[in-house]
């Protein structure tokens, strides 16, 4: 089985990283962290990891200064699981998920998760079930479908569902076997444009401007973790659109935030403007929402040669599930990690992952492409695309290997977490929050911008110094 080190050597040279810069990098701790036959924490430091050796990169590239990185394992997990370990004001996180969000089982002995924490999506469910928004009437509406059958339908409604693979039943899909040809992080050039300068500061990523539309966990987690290296994050949301409000709180440390309309002209017109100043353009959308209103990552290229677009999708963007809504339950649930948890754990049903770690490590992995990409086009010019996907987050995870008897270990708490709280104020309080897990030694990470409600600043750039 492969060390941390050597896990993240294959990932940082497979970009194009230079081996020398992983001489700097000193990984420590030891698995299991949480309880869990696979290498949640292993995933969690190296994704953490690759993000702190790209900013000291860059930072060697801006200022001709080398340091030294450190991610501990511990520390990472911790981070990985962020969203459990905030409080508002001492108080922690209301109930997770919505009412009838979960498992179910189905007339073929199987089983299905719901994830129905938006409206819509609730909405959708109920009406392929045709019963009320009650876990006893989903139940019963469920025993009356096949899981499958179930899956599609509700996919085909707008709902957002996943149907328990076991990991066999998983890689014999079709959407399986076009992942299987797709590296883990692609980066690819659809554009030309010269080289952009990096602009003055005294941090890593000062001056670059990170234009951020996601909602959730993954793709908010690029936004903060840019942040935490120092360059300016703006988070464009909706009025009307759905968020999850512990969620906004715990990743928008570091952001500034902007309600543009994107279905008025007037809205895209401003999104335009933004695009056009923004050194890099993340989303966490559905490619072909955002594509529908003129922003795909060909049309950036066009609004501004030169930018770096960073795309999250679910299930890959090849295949036949590209265009399928997602969430990391439920990829979790869809290729196999459910079933071999639960099968580890000795229970009939599924198990989830101790840590939404498909999100979280995707989320570092989309931040990690976005500044490898970003001194590609400082040295070579060109406009570029990052693609990134959960499910294909969780194909590198599951061949990461297993960890035997790691479920045996107890879960980390209190005592364990608390020399990685720090506390702040914010927009809705005073926050007691995880630090950031990579330790730079010239450049320390932290969160210049204090976290704030969606749409608390108007939709402009900061001066650049």
């Amino acid at each position: 089985m492969q060390s941390p080190g050597e896990i993240l050597s294959d990932i940082w040279t497979s970009i194009g990283g230079d081996p020398s810069a992983l001489g700097a990098l000193t990984l420590t701790g030891d698995e299991p962290q949480l309880p869990s036959s696979f290498r949640v924490a292993a995933a969690a430091q190296v994704s953490v990891a690759a993000t702190a050796l790209a900013a000291a990169e860059i930072w060697k590239t801006r200022s001709g200064e080398t340091q030294d990185v450190a991610v501990a394992m511990r520390h990472a997990v911790v981070e990985c699981r962020s969203e459990r370990y905030l409080r508002v004001d001492g108080n922690p996180p209301p109930p997770a998920w919505d009412a009838i969000a979960g498992i179910y089982k189905t007339r073929d002995n199987g089983f299905v998760r719901l994830h129905t924490n938006f409206p819509h999506h609730r909405d959708a469910v109920c009406k392929v079930l045709n019963c009320k928004p009650e876990r006893d009437a989903v139940q019963a509406a469920l025993l009356q479908w096949d899981g499958e059958a179930f899956e599609t339908a509700a996919y085909a409604s707008g709902g957002v569902v996943a149907f328990m693979r076991s990991h066999d039943e998983w890689l014999a899909t079709p959407q399986a076997k076009a992942l299987a040809g797709l590296p883990l992080i692609s980066i690819t050039k659809i554009g030309e444009a010269p080289p952009k300068q990096w602009a003055k500061g005294e941090r890593p990523l000062a001056g670059i401007r990170v234009l951020d539309l996601s909602r959730v966990i993954a793709g908010p987690v690029v936004g903060r973790t840019l942040a935490a290296h120092g360059a300016d994050v703006l988070l464009i949301s909706g009025p009307d659109l759905p968020a999850i409000p512990w969620l906004v709180i715990d990743t928008g440390r570091g952001k500034l935030t902007s309600f543009v309309e994107l279905k008025s002209e007037q809205g895209r017109g401003v999104l335009r403007d933004l695009l056009a100043q923004a050194d890099i353009f993340s989303q966490g959308y559905r490619p072909s929402a955002l594509a529908a209103l003129g922003f795909s990552p060909e049309d950036a290229a066009r609004i501004n040669p030169g930018i770096i677009c960073v795309t999250l999708s679910a299930y890959g963007h090849a295949g036949p599930w590209a265009e399928r809504r997602g969430f990391d339950s439920l990829v979790q649930t869809a290729t196999g990690f459910n079933h071999a948890e639960g099968q580890a754990a000795g229970v009939d049903g599924p198990k989830e992952l101790p840590a939404q770690m498909l999100d979280h490590a995707t989320g570092y992995f989309m931040a990690f492409g976005a500044m490898m990409a970003k001194v590609r086009q400082a040295r070579e010019g060109g406009s570029w695309h990052v693609q990134v996907s959960l499910a294909q987050t969780g194909r590198w995870l599951w061949n990461l290997g297993r960890v035997s008897d790691g479920l045996a270990i107890e879960d980390l708490r209190g005592e364990a977490v608390k020399p990685f709280i720090a506390e702040a104020g914010s927009g809705f309080g005073p926050l007691r929050y995880v630090t950031h897990s990579a330790l730079l030694s010239k450049t320390p990470a932290f969160w210049e911008r204090p976290a704030m409600p969606l749409g608390s600043h108007p939709p402009q750039w900061p001066v650049r110094e």
